[in-house]
């Protein structure tokens, strides 16, 4: 079944504001927030970790998790949100969207948080060293990831605005009544699309 809406995966480390984003997008786009802490939360997938300085870490079954979430990905329409991307099928995605802030500034959001520092200097160990955006370009291909800034409102305001214009070209160029027209463009280039995110 051809999906009319796209999936899109929105991460970053813990902080940074992605999900505010994907709530803004939802109101926005009235495509459906999937957050995927919940979905863990719901069908008890997260093992308790052995890790006794974080006892509230969950491990989570990656498989079951997908298993959880199949229909959903391949009715189309979500906004995924969570802090890992690359369990999820290059197939059922469509657009990964790295959300990213100054280390001063998550640092400081951390700390509002109450993380312990064990946790606090492992999510900025992993924001200064990419780990994210790297699993991200790893996973999927180069066109499909895109680094956001959200360090202030317009930051936000101005990342919901462009991946907004992207859905709405995105359902122009997939949806039903693209069907054709995406038939035909099939043997095109990704890198000749108009889509102008990547700008």
């Amino acid at each position: 079944m051809l999906r009319t809406d796209p999936n899109i995966i929105i991460t970053g480390t813990p902080g940074v504001g992605k999900t505010t984003h994907c709530r803004e997008l939802a109101d926005k786009t009235g495509l459906h927030h999937l957050d995927i802490n919940e979905v863990v939360k719901k069908h008890n997938i997260g093992e308790t970790s052995n890790d006794p300085d974080d006892p509230n870490t969950k491990i989570v079954d990656e498989d079951r998790l997908l298993d959880c979430i199949e229909n959903e990905l391949e009715e189309g329409g979500q906004i995924v949100d969570w802090h890992a991307c690359d369990l999820f099928p290059p197939s059922m995605i469509d657009l990964v969207c790295v959300v990213r802030c100054d280390n001063k500034l998550l640092y400081d959001r951390l700390k509002q948080r109450n993380y312990d520092e064990k946790k606090l200097q492992e999510n900025m160990d992993c924001e200064i060293m990419e780990v994210l955006l790297e699993e991200a370009r790893e996973a999927y291909e180069a066109e499909m990831v895109v680094e956001l800034k959200s360090e202030t409102t317009e930051d936000m305001d101005g990342n919901v605005r462009r991946v907004e214009a992207w859905i709405k070209q995105w359902k122009k160029d997939h949806g039903k009544e693209g069907e054709v027209a995406a038939q035909s463009e099939a043997g095109k280039k990704d890198e000749d699309d108009p889509m102008f995110l990547h700008g």
